[in-house]
């Protein structure tokens, strides 16, 4: 059975930072994609980052060079390490295969405001 735990998130302040983690059970961490999501609010859940499980790494334009993923694939765990944040970034945070299973966890709620 596959189970997702999201977890790191927090209210900041802009250009501040957060590490996001994501611990995966079940047969989801053999997917070769493993990626990071956000829904904001009134938005559509859209993928913000991915990692291959050879380490190749994707972003959306507007977190390149803020946004790093990470994966340990023998804790199946994939990380998020967000730095300089911004407003825009504030959303609900999820992780998921790549492409996604219709399993969802819970998601980490980022908050980031002055």
């Amino acid at each position: 059975q596959v189970q997702l735990v999201e977890s790191g998130g927090g209210l900041v302040q802009p250009g501040e930072s957060l590490r996001l983690s994501c611990a995966a059970s079940g047969s989801i961490f053999s997917e070769y994609w493993m990626g990071w999501y956000r829904q904001a609010p009134g938005n559509r859940r859209e993928l913000v980052a991915r990692i291959a499980g050879d380490g190749i790494t994707m972003y959306i334009d507007s977190v390149k060079g803020r946004f790093t993923i990470s994966r340990d694939n023998i804790k199946k765990t994939v990380y998020l390490q967000m730095k300089n944040l911004k407003s825009d970034d504030t959303a609900v945070y999820y992780c998921n295969s790549w492409p996604s299973r219709s399993v969802w966890g819970q998601g980490t709620q980022v908050t980031v405001s002055s």
